[in-house]
């Protein structure tokens, strides 16, 4: 470890190898498309082409849906065949997946569409976490994963708004050609894995010769410390995101009582923290323990969901219009902490050959999060129970604490973000955890 790493972003890029600058390069283009496309997919399903609302909700169900049971079988892929082409073959999956939506006017065609992006969405977090941990490594790796969520949240962000100022349901051509555009950005990622990284194959060969595909999920279960890196994955995902898209603007609509318009500006000002912070806080985590990290990103989320109830107390008013996207501000904070910490945990926990399956472990716990929460939310939220919703997330948010800190006594200061010197290492003794 050197004594005084650089900082900063041009620093970043530059003592970034050459095969990491062509991953980071096409995130934001990637995302666009999705920020284009992710906030108005239901209003296009219900109210361009016609569909229920309850039956757009359930087909955009299928999205979650599928990646949760591919994502087991993605990470077996990733061991056996290398991130790389796995990652291709996701790809191609959503580009068509995107195309069958645009035209989709029969609730079965636009089901299969949305099924197939589903595919990708199991795909994605397995593939790309394990290719770049083959490509970068040491508090680099850490660096890199920081990085890269900034650049998603600008690309869905400007992609976002956009999409806000381009369709409309009286032009349903506005749809349709902003999930052509959407399906045309993973052609670019594409293009270069097959040109420029064409050389990757994202495996790690098993240490006896093979490619580790022996060792299956049951085994890497067994192991305490990855069955509690599931838990915190699943609960950061239960409080965290698994309320965004329907914890948050439910109470904000229906408890705060705030407009849909202050509702959207909160998740601009959550994209904007993110964007502005990440390299502040990525730096200020570097060389401390990351379970510490993900500790403190819960008591942060904490503070936000607090923050929120209090508007529960003043609806309608001027601090709820205030407090609403401070929320949001408060968490894209908390965001940043768990992104420059938690994919670095799990890549450095997971030996090389068995990185797809670490990655899906961690995944699969988060989108099992991801469909429990909105589920709590609606249950307690339709009841009127506002007051137990923010008391369950806060009883989440102290749970990740407390998994966080077992997890910590579980694995070796190294995995857990901490460099020691060669001389330290020697004096304490290689076997400490």
């Amino acid at each position: 470890m050197t004594s005084s790493p650089r900082s900063g972003a041009l620093a970043f890029w530059s003592d970034l190898p050459r095969d990491g600058r062509w991953l980071l390069s096409t995130v934001v283009v990637q995302f666009f498309g999705r920020g284009l496309t992710l906030p108005f997919t239901i209003i296009y399903l219900h109210e361009v082409r016609g569909f229920s609302l309850g039956l757009s909700g359930a087909l955009m169900g299928l999205i979650a849906v599928v990646g949760l049971l591919v994502t087991g079988p993605v990470g077996a892929m990733v061991d056996r065949y290398g991130a790389r082409r796995v990652l291709l073959a996701g790809q191609a999956f959503v580009v068509v997946g995107y195309v069958v939506l645009a035209f989709a006017t029969d609730p079965a065609v636009a089901g299969l569409g949305l099924a197939l992006t589903g595919v990708q969405l199991g795909v994605g977090w397995p593939a790309v976490n394990a290719l770049v941990a083959t490509v970068v490594d040491g508090e680099m790796r850490q660096r890199y994963y920081g990085v890269n969520f900034a650049l998603l949240n600008l690309g869905v962000g400007v992609g976002g708004v956009i999409g806000g100022l381009v369709v409309d349901v009286e032009q349903p051509g506005t749809f349709v050609m902003a999930f052509l555009v959407n399906a045309a950005t993973f052609l670019v990622p594409m293009a270069v894995l097959l040109g420029p990284l064409r050389h990757l194959h994202g495996r790690v060969d098993h240490p006896d010769g093979d490619a580790g595909s022996k060792e299956g999920y049951l085994a890497i279960l067994r192991r305490p410390e990855v069955l509690w890196l599931a838990a915190l994955s699943l609960l950061a995902a239960f409080v965290g995101y698994g309320q965004m898209e329907a914890g948050f603007p439910a109470f904000a609509r229906q408890v705060s009582e705030v407009s849909t318009r202050v509702v959207g500006f909160a998740f601009v000002v959550n994209t904007v923290v993110i964007v502005a912070l990440q390299f502040w806080v990525m730096n200020r985590v570097r060389g401390r323990r990351r379970t510490r990290v993900l500790a403190l990103m819960a008591v942060v989320w904490a503070v936000a969901w607090l923050l929120l109830g209090v508007t529960g107390l003043m609806p309608g008013g001027l601090a709820a219009v205030v407090i609403v996207p401070a929320f949001h501000a408060v968490f894209g904070l908390g965001e940043t902490l768990l992104q420059s910490a938690l994919p670095a945990l799990t890549n450095d926990m997971a030996p090389g050959h068995l990185r797809g399956r670490y990655n899906a472990i961690s995944s699969g716990g988060f989108q099992a999060g991801t469909v429990i929460g909105p589920v709590a939310a609606g249950l307690l939220l339709e009841q009127g129970w506002a007051g137990a919703f923010i008391g369950v997330v806060v009883a989440g948010c102290l749970g990740i604490v407390g998994v966080a800190f077992v997890v910590g006594r579980r694995v070796t200061p190294e995995v857990d973000g901490v460099r020691r010197t060669a001389a330290a290492t020697s004096s304490r003794g290689s076997g400490e955890a």
